[in-house]
């Protein structure tokens, strides 16, 4: 529901954002018994284009489904399940493995749908659960105090709450407040990133995820096609001296996508854009008054390799939202309170700094720039066929390596 409360009257949570990390911040709010009120700056529908991060692995699922019992199925039961991965060199296929359709908990260990209607269901899970929108009202400016935190919209209303959870993204007002910049560099070489509308019925495709090293229509440059419901995301990696143009318009699109998809596709683009993926991380999830708590991308931004963007920030969020607990909690022992903050902070910028060197482990797979990779590539490339197990570097390395239980921050993205 959207409220017309009083924005001057004080809350104890704010939540700044409604994409994935604001809506699992006010979902579990409202599962610990708080009031949750989101503020976001975009109109109430207002349309988004691209299916954007198009990947839940089973750990998001399953948190979906604790804090909002039923979610999790329903954003499953929308998604698309693929079983079947298969890898090329130069045209040559050098690995394939089909999965097990295994499930845990009775959810399954991924889906693959648009991020714009898992926003949608996390939504309408909100306000099941009476969280308070607030649409249309941009953070403006934000001051931390020792005693809360009061934000300035661009009306000039003013919102006072004890803590906020901080989901405002990319640009992040609340990090700036914070005087925490992101740190970190961006590829070098220029990714464009296209979603095609689905065409079953006409020119069906296999429902699998291809990886191309080399794709000899298409100049040896990298191509990934991934199905997720209702369409197909393609992403090539362009070279550093490629104009993007040649890629990006009406007529370069129908040059090469009828080169990596069925010639129809050309002609079934939803969107499409370019990107120089960031590999970036806050210097501080936190204020210095302890006040804010940084999350999903207003705290880190990571090559999309691995889907390790939004499938973090589900937990960044859940976790703040246990700090804040623990705060109010402790009441006007400040120290105590500071010090939830201070541990959740630190616990998920380690979480982030992990999950760069994933991504930019997968990114450098992607560039191969460095010689030693680059041969070492061609060496497994050239076994491949006889040897399973360089195939399958090649199949899992643009990902990144697999996340281990080195504790608690890394046991969940």
């Amino acid at each position: 529901m959207s409220a017309s409360t009083d924005s001057s009257a004080g809350h104890p949570v704010l939540v700044v954002g409604a994409g994935p990390a604001g809506l699992s911040a006010a979902l579990a709010l409202r599962a610990a018994g708080l009031p949750a009120v989101v503020l976001e700056r975009r109109t109430e529908g207002a349309v988004r284009p691209g299916s954007r991060a198009a990947y839940l692995h089973g750990a998001s699922l399953r948190e979906l489904e604790r804090l909002s019992p039923g979610l999790g199925h329903e954003v499953a039961g929308r998604g698309l399940l693929w079983a079947t991965k298969r890898s090329y060199w130069a045209g040559e296929e050098i690995y394939a493995r089909t999965y097990p359709q295994t499930a845990r908990g009775g959810l399954p260990h991924f889906t693959s749908l648009p991020q714009v209607i898992t926003e949608d269901l996390m939504v309408a899970a909100c306000r099941m659960q009476g969280v308070t929108f607030h649409w249309d009202v941009e953070v403006a400016s934000a001051r931390s105090t020792a005693e809360g935190v009061l934000l300035t919209d661009s009306a000039g209303r003013e919102w006072r709450s004890d803590y906020v959870v901080a989901a405002d993204g990319s640009r992040s007002v609340l990090r700036a407040a914070c005087g925490s910049p992101l740190e970190g560099p961006r590829s070098p070489n220029t990714f464009v990133v296209v979603d095609l509308e689905d065409d079953p019925e006409h020119h069906p495709m296999p429902i699998e995820r291809t990886f191309h090293y080399r794709h000899p229509d298409l100049g040896g440059r990298n191509v990934l096609t991934l199905p997720f419901a209702g369409g197909w995301r393609v992403d090539v990696n362009l070279r550093v001296d490629d104009d993007p143009m040649r890629f990006l318009s009406p007529e370069g699109l129908r040059r090469w996508i009828p080169r990596v998809l069925p010639e129809a596709y050309g002609e079934r683009v939803r969107w499409v854009s370019t990107y120089r993926f960031a590999q970036q991380v806050a210097a501080d999830f936190t204020d210095a008054h302890r006040r804010i708590l940084l999350t999903g991308e207003a705290s880190h931004l990571f090559a999309p390799f691995g889907a390790r963007g939004m499938n973090s920030s589900i937990p960044d969020a859940v976790r703040a939202v246990g700090a804040v607990l623990q705060a109010l909690e402790a009441g006007r022992d400040r120290a105590a309170a500071g010090a939830a903050v201070s541990r959740f902070a630190q616990e998920r910028k380690e979480a982030a700094l992990y999950n760069r060197a994933c991504a930019g482990s997968a990114l450098d797979h992607m560039l191969a720039r460095s010689p030693s990779l680059w041969l070492r590539q061609r060496a497994a490339a050239a076994v491949a066929t006889v040897g399973r197990r360089a195939g399958e570097w090649l199949d899992s390395a643009p990902y990144g390596p697999k996340l281990t239980a080195r504790g608690a921050a890394r046991s969940s993205y």
